[in-house]
């Protein structure tokens, strides 16, 4: 009888310490899910013919510690319903913020920043493109080199997703390069969360990243690139992002009201950034021509 007793008790303290390893286990795996945690934040606006093709990339992503912020920017609801159901469709981490009235894609991505839990944030607009490597490689790459802010280059597509074009950008971006000309493309950037407690995105219509760009390179002197193409840019005709008396109109301010050059100077910049958004576009193109 005592012998049994020892033994029912024996048997009852490796179940105990069994179950506390399990746990301790478990937390340490919480722990390092939580590590090098990535939030993908994708600000929504009339992007239906490519929101599901979007979505597919981020999904067939080789690293999968991340999590998906969506944030619908439209006070029409007509195409949250598709919204709703596609993102149903997906196993990884989401969440879905829906603003009340259209505030734009800068502040859309402050909203969704601000909801993140990433170690990370990594940018997509909602009809772009990812390379099933991209989250795995950027973030490789920054743990290496001790980064803050990285960026890739990028390919150029259609509205077919077809390639039209290729962006190899410079190595090493520095405040004088990044005032003629900007080549970082949105949704190949991902940067830290400490980082982005300097600065968020403008309420510029357009050009928010480029000033965002801007004040942060004060803070890093170079902005370093990875010589991959990461991403796919969608290139639409008649999408905002190709408005070029807006661009024209925001980039001023940039200069004038942001940055507080002269109105002459602000002018001269603005004309030399065209310039070089000319050239570029011109170089990209003729190579797939």
């Amino acid at each position: 009888m005592i012998f049994n007793k020892k033994l029912n008790n024996n048997v009852k303290i490796n179940n105990i310490a069994n179950i506390q390893t399990k746990y301790l286990f478990i937390i340490r795996l919480s722990k390092m899910s939580k590590k090098n945690f990535i939030s993908i934040v994708i600000p929504y606006h009339k992007k239906k013919p490519f929101f599901k093709e979007t979505l597919q990339s981020i999904n067939k992503q080789s690293y999968k510690n991340f999590e998906v912020i969506i944030i619908y920017d439209d006070i029409d609801k007509s195409e949250l319903i598709y919204v709703k159901k596609i993102l149903k469709n997906y196993n990884f981490k989401k969440k879905l913020l829906i603003n009340e009235k259209i505030i734009g894609a800068g502040l859309s991505r402050n909203k969704g920043i601000k909801n993140s839990k990433g170690d990370f944030i990594a940018f997509c607009d909602a009809d772009d493109l990812w390379n099933k490597n991209k989250l795995k490689v950027q973030i490789e790459y920054m743990k290496k080199k001790k980064l803050f802010f990285s960026h890739s280059n990028y390919f150029v597509i259609d509205f077919n997703s077809k390639i039209i074009g290729k962006l190899k950008v410079p190595k090493n971006i520095n405040y004088n390069q990044l005032i003629k000309s900007c080549d970082i493309g949105l949704s190949t950037v991902m940067v830290t969360r400490s980082f982005l407690k300097n600065d968020l995105f403008s309420s510029l219509k357009t050009k928010e990243d480029y000033l965002l760009w801007l004040k942060s390179i004060k803070y890093l002197n170079t902005l370093k690139s990875i010589n991959k193409e990461l991403v796919y840019w969608r290139y639409l005709k008649n999408s905002l992002s190709s408005s070029n008396i807006q661009k024209l109109s925001d980039a001023f301010r940039v200069y004038r009201n942001h940055l507080n050059f002269s109105f002459l100077f602000s002018i001269y910049c603005v004309f030399r950034l065209s310039f070089y958004a000319l050239i570029k576009k011109i170089n990209v193109y003729l190579k797939f021509q």
